[in-house]
């Protein structure tokens, strides 16, 4: 099924996701552009022919129900799976065949929907610890030694996050909103260009959501990260997202502004009956 084509932004009148304008007028690639994307178990298609591209600073929200392969297009996008068929590119380069380290250092950065936390580590230690690996293997001795020079660093990302009391605090004794903040803080200080965020609303109490949400708009709007998020909340969607991508039964359904999506009468008669 066709993809509906996106409209265009009511902020400007060049369309949500269009490749930017560089400087000189010209049109520069955009951040990352799926081209047929595919995969496949048994020869069982799990993700199918998905096709879209994301402009620099974009936000797109991805929407459907359990099983229609949002979790699944992530990781083909990060590379924990390898494509079976369709092309990927970061910035204009085809990574399709880079492992997820590679395209790490390329920018892109993940979230999960389960915590990858260690419960006996500190706050500041897992920040610390992301710093190290962001910088690589050379600097790592010199990080350890001359740990100082990474304090500001370090600060300013739990200030960003709101972590800064709970700096010594070990991760185990955190709330499920605080360890989605310290999941953003260990992304943030590998500076990552795109965001991938895999519900990151889950298990997280109702007292807690609107700041973190304030938090991934923070992200998104103040530093100017391109970031796609998988959400079933879909009142914090609707405050967020330029453009909401619809998977169904592991195809792209639809990719168009929030309204457009919602009035969409295939993407309603697809959802008669499935909660989104």
């Amino acid at each position: 099924m066709p993809v509906r084509a996106s409209t265009p932004s009511s902020s400007g009148s060049r369309p949500v996701g269009a490749a930017p304008l560089s400087e000189g007028g010209g049109r520069t690639a955009p951040v990352l552009r799926l081209d047929g994307l595919g995969w496949s178990v048994r020869g069982v298609p799990i993700v199918e022919d998905v096709s879209f591209s994301v402009g620099e600073g974009e936000f797109i929200a991805f929407i459907g129900p359990n099983g229609a392969g949002k979790t699944s297009l992530f990781n083909l996008i990060s590379g924990i799976y390898p494509a079976s068929q369709g092309r990927l590119h970061l910035d204009g380069a085809d990574v399709t065949a880079e492992a997820v380290h590679a395209r790490a250092r390329r920018g892109l950065g993940r979230t999960f929907q389960t915590s990858s936390l260690w419960p006996g580590m500190t706050v500041a230690d897992h920040v610390r610890l992301a710093a190290q690996a962001a910088a690589g293997p050379r600097a790592s001795y010199r990080i350890w030694r001359r740990a100082d020079r990474y304090e500001d660093q370090l600060a300013e990302t739990l200030r960003r996050t709101e972590l800064t009391h709970r700096a010594g605090t070990l991760a185990g004794a955190l709330s499920h909103g605080e360890k989605r903040k310290l999941e953003l803080a260990v992304l943030l200080v590998a500076d990552p260009r795109l965001i991938l965020l895999d519900e990151p609303m889950a298990g997280v109490s109702a007292e807690e959501v609107p700041a973190l949400t304030e938090l991934i708009r923070s992200v998104h709007r103040d530093l100017g990260r391109t970031v796609l998020m998988v959400e079933h909340h879909m009142d914090v969607l609707l405050g967020l997202a330029d453009r909401l991508a619809v998977m169904h039964h592991g195809a792209l359904l639809a990719l168009d502004t929030p309204e457009a999506v919602m009035a969409d009468s295939t993407v309603q008669q697809a959802y008669l009956g499935e909660a989104l």
